[in-house]
């Protein structure tokens, strides 16, 4: 998965850090639609003083719950981190004023626009702003495996298995730690990068079509 994810980080232009104990934190929005569910991930990789890369990936969701899709604080709709690197827009910071998380302290773009029925299929079409929303890093339930939404994130990244997070916070420490209290953050789309697939593969099939009628042609 390491050398997946560099591919996908280096064709888009993103940052990738290679100092020890710098975290690239991507969290992957899934190809499913529908909501409620925690079937999305976060990855979280450094390299570690011997230069061996060290990974991590975490259950979570990138999308808000049914709750507050039926419920949007805005008028506008419910928010959606758009895809994206957000460079050092996070630092660690209390959640809610109750615990450490990772908070939003820089802008980012989210997207207004759902089906209140939990379908995201074509939410990318939707109204964009950017500012400080309090798109927070996260966890569900203080113990255990949360495995249901619901009212956990109107918005934010957040991890499905409390001791997951756990482990993410003490690695945000080291990082901090030895490069002070920034982090960023990267949102990638699978669907979008399915479609970009197809795309290669639709224009492979008529780059070798042509290619055919023009032996053909020649024959």
């Amino acid at each position: 998965m390491l050398a997946k994810s560099l591919q996908i980080l280096q064709s888009k232009g993103y940052e990738i850090y290679r100092q020890p104990y710098r975290l690239n934190i991507v969290g992957y929005r899934s190809r499913f639609v529908r909501s409620n569910q925690f079937d999305d991930e976060i990855h979280v990789f450094y390299t570690n003083d011997q230069g061996k890369w060290v990974y991590h990936i975490f259950k979570a969701t990138t999308d808000p719950g049914q709750y507050w899709l039926e419920n949007p604080i805005h008028p506008q709709g419910t928010a959606f981190l758009k895809k994206g690197q957000y460079k050092d827009a996070y630092s660690v910071g209390l959640h809610r004023g109750v615990y450490p998380a990772l908070i939003q302290k820089a802008p980012v773009t989210i997207i207004r626009d759902y089906q209140r029925r939990g379908l995201f299929k074509w939410f990318e079409s939707g109204i964009t702003d950017t500012g400080k929303f309090g798109i927070n890093i996260h966890r569900a339930r203080k113990q255990g495996i949360t495995k249901v939404i619901d009212d956990f994130s109107a918005g934010c990244l957040v991890f499905a298995n409390a001791e997951d997070f756990n482990r993410f916070m003490n690695m945000a420490k080291e990082h901090r730690h030895r490069y002070g209290n920034s982090y960023t953050i990267t949102l990638v789309d699978f669907r979008d990068e399915r479609r970009r697939r197809f795309r290669y593969i639709a224009w492979g099939v008529l780059a070798t079509t042509g290619g055919l009628l023009l032996l053909n042609r020649m024959n």
